[in-house]
């Protein structure tokens, strides 16, 4: 399953595995695909320092990246008490009400929410970076378009790619103009932030709008003969998020949570601003549901409402409120049907990879004569 792009990363299969949980993004690496390690949770710097240094320990020399999640315009002086204080009663209010109505406790004193959705902040995703910048990271990709021109520059000074991800081929011309290196298609059934357009017609629409840089394909894709199909449809290579959330090596803290996910079907996502303020596609809950309501105050901007919900999606995680408990996650979430190690879900990948390739070949052959 080798591309131009696969090759010029040093892996051996063109399956870019993303990720927040680092043994995760490590058994990606050391299966032979690019793991690449989600940042948006590290507001501490010598936290994320601590998980890279265990990625370079469990990945035997090959190569990973990270993600960040940062504006391409840069905004001064802004701290997130400045855009605490933004946030409306009202809507603080509709959380409390929304909590109580489903039973869940409040934390014990003094102990802390989990982690807050700040990682898209300024000041954030640049400490970030300033981490990841001394490492050997292979690749920085950004979920909010290109970065910062600077970032791109001190990027491209340290030889490390600089991927984004786009939901249309408008944004992917854009992000070319910026000087991204990879563009990542990510389709309308992918998990997280996405866009209007199905995977279909928007993974060859990029690829015929950046040529000659390279292509991944992402969103709804979950099983090899899905990775042979980006493939032909011009992409050099496949990001692949959702899939990972029910491995073994996964750490999603809650095993009601990885119930619902091996429960659900394609048909049990929803796209929702219920998490940061912007459409991401999550299981569907009540939780998504109190705040899509027209009834309700409405979700607010991206990153009040991250901020907004923090506290509260930490006490639902924590006391695994059924009714209320979500993920940001695919449609792909149908396939998820067990729980398996990485190494497990990339042997059926690139079966089923093969067993595509070979159908297609058969198919060639008999038009041929």
């Amino acid at each position: 399953m080798e591309t131009e792009l696969s090759k010029k990363l040093g892996v051996e299969h063109a399956i870019f595995g993303f990720t927040p949980f680092p043994a995760v993004a490590a058994a990606i690496t050391r299966a032979g695909g690019f793991g690449v390690l989600g940042a948006v949770r590290y507001t501490a710097p010598d936290a994320l320092a601590r998980d890279l240094d265990w990625m370079q320990d469990h990945t035997d020399g090959k190569p990973y990246g990270l993600d960040v999640v940062m504006p391409a315009k840069k905004v001064e002086g802004v701290t997130e008490a400045d855009v605490e204080a933004m946030i409306p009663d009202g809507h603080r209010q509709f959380v409390r009400d929304t909590l109580a109505g489903h039973g869940v406790p409040e934390l014990a004193d003094g102990e802390a929410s989990g982690w807050r959705i700040t990682g898209w902040m300024e000041d954030v995703a640049r400490t970030q970076l300033d981490v990841a910048f001394d490492y050997p990271v292979k690749l920085i990709a950004n979920a909010l378009g290109p970065p910062p021109a600077d970032v791109v520059r001190r990027a491209h000074d340290q030889g490390v790619l600089v991927a984004a991800l786009a939901g249309s081929a408008r944004h992917a011309r854009r992000h070319a103009d910026a000087g991204i290196d990879v563009v990542v298609a990510q389709g309308y059934e992918a998990g997280g932030h996405t866009g209007e357009i199905a995977s279909m017609v928007l993974v060859p629409e990029v690829v015929d709008a950046v040529d000659p840089l390279p292509v991944l394909a992402a969103g709804g894709i979950g099983s090899g003969e899905q990775i042979a199909a980006g493939l032909a449809l011009g992409a050099q290579g496949v990001w692949l998020g959702s899939l990972w959330l029910t491995t073994e090596e996964a750490d999603l803290h809650s095993p009601a949570l990885t119930r619902k996910l091996l429960a659900a079907g394609s048909g049990d996502t929803v796209r929702s601003r219920a998490l940061t303020g912007k459409p991401a596609r999550q299981l569907r809950t009540e939780w998504t549901d109190a705040w899509d309501d027209p009834e309700g105050p409405g979700a607010l901007p991206m990153p009040l409402q991250g901020l907004l919900v923090a506290e509260a999606l930490s006490r639902i995680q924590k006391y695994e409120t059924g009714a209320l408990l979500g993920t940001p996650v695919g449609q792909i979430v149908g396939r998820m049907t067990s729980e398996r190690g990485v190494q497990a879900v990339f042997d059926d990948l690139t079966r089923g990879f093969e067993r595509a390739v070979d159908r297609i070949n058969r198919i060639a052959g008999r038009s041929a004569s």
